[in-house]
């Protein structure tokens, strides 16, 4: 059995469809001017892609500048986005350029008490509320307390890989790429 990578570019065997980018209809929108379809977007990637920066930079105040410059070169270079790869993978690369840029230049420096968020603002509405309330503490709690203790060894793990090495689990694990999605990325 002869093992090939995927390239980035490859076109589907004939007669097979290239699957339809799900962010095909918001990215129309948005490049129309629609600013709640930009929301949108923002809202459907925003907590992978905080997740993604937050491996390459060394606090949590560095990863949400990184994903905003993200939005802002998305903005900038939308009209350039010729859709070869998924907005996905788009994204997830500029977010990874950027973030091992800034995390280059700040690993030399040391962050001072980056305590981060109590709670993520996104599970929050405009006007304070919760979107959706804390669930009960009693509930899953067996289930917690082993995601609890399992995740400082994976955190751990990951963090030993080479940085090539755990950028591939984290997209695909985490991020859900499949094998081309995340060469090209």
């Amino acid at each position: 059995v002869a093992l090939t990578r995927p390239s980035a570019g490859r076109r589907p065997p004939r007669g097979e469809r290239p699957p339809v980018d799900p962010n095909r209809e918001l990215l129309a929108r948005v490049r129309s001017g629609d600013e709640e379809a930009f929301v949108e977007l923002v809202a459907r990637h925003q907590a992978s892609l905080l997740g993604l920066a937050r491996t390459y930079v060394p606090n949590v105040a560095l990863a949400e500048e990184v994903t905003q410059d993200t939005w802002l070169a998305v903005l900038r270079g939308l009209d350039g986005f010729a859709e070869r790869s998924s907005f996905k993978t788009w994204l997830l690369r500029i977010l990874v350029n950027r973030a091992r840029s800034t995390g280059v230049r700040e690993h030399r420096s040391v962050a001072i008490g980056d305590a981060g968020t109590a709670v993520d603002a996104s599970r929050f509405d405009a006007s304070g509320a919760w979107m959706s309330p804390p669930q009960h503490w009693v509930e899953d709690s067996d289930d917690r307390i082993a995601a609890q203790t399992l995740a400082a060894p994976i955190r751990t793990a990951l963090e030993q890989l080479p940085p090539r090495q755990r950028e591939v689990v984290l997209l695909r694990d985490v991020d859900g790429l499949t094998g081309q999605e995340v060469c090209a990325v």
